[in-house]
């Protein structure tokens, strides 16, 4: 039996809903979490694919979560001009065994609450189940276009979130949160009255 290392890295990519941002899938596991990043310092320290993909001038955000990788770009390139070497680059750097994330990761972003923040909010049973129905309806959908959502709190009726990947600066993340996360929790949920987002 081969092993998964010595599979071929096979790479596509998807649109998201973000004009600036594209979502690399491979078929492989990359990183069992979220890693964002947003400048080349950060990647330097956490993330050796995220720096190296950093060196690229377009290269905005790094989004790193299960087997996919999305990238947003700075708005004055084109795609056409950034998708071929993005896409030789990821898959050179995971057939090299480049580290998408480094260890120790997790708990550096649960200590900065960048993630991984305990439940907050005014009431807790329902923020619990808030972050429930986020966890089960919301947070697939949002994967599924190269992005993340994460509950932050609840508090006098107002759920906060954190947006992160394709999603953070998206034009239509803003309708998907007021007419569709928003909608549902309101009548899933009847003491919210709003949701808001934090950028990542």
């Amino acid at each position: 039996m081969s092993d998964n290392t010595q599979m071929p890295v096979m790479l596509y990519t998807e649109q998201t809903p973000n004009p600036e941002s594209i979502k690399y899938v491979l078929n492989r596991l990359l990183y069992k979490g979220t890693a964002e990043f947003k400048d080349a310092e950060a990647a330097k320290e956490w993330s050796p694919l995220a720096a190296l993909l950093f060196e690229f001038p377009y290269v905005k955000n790094v989004y790193i979560s299960n087997n996919f990788v999305t990238i947003t770009k700075e708005f004055n390139y084109g795609w056409e001009e950034i998708l071929l070497p993005v896409k030789e680059a990821i898959k050179k750097a995971v057939q090299d065994g480049l580290m998408p994330v480094n260890e120790g990761f997790e708990a550096s972003k649960a200590t900065q609450s960048l993630g991984g923040v305990p439940i907050e909010g005014d009431n807790p049973e329902i923020a619990t189940r808030i972050k429930e129905l986020i966890d089960t309806y919301v947070k697939p959908a949002v994967e599924g276009d190269g992005g993340n959502i994460e509950f932050r709190s609840f508090n006098n009726g107002v759920v906060s979130v954190l947006m992160q990947g394709s999603c953070s600066g998206c034009p239509s993340s803003t309708v998907t949160l007021k007419a569709g996360i928003e909608g549902m929790l309101k009548r899933m949920v009847p003491e919210v009255t709003e949701v808001i987002a934090e950028m990542g």
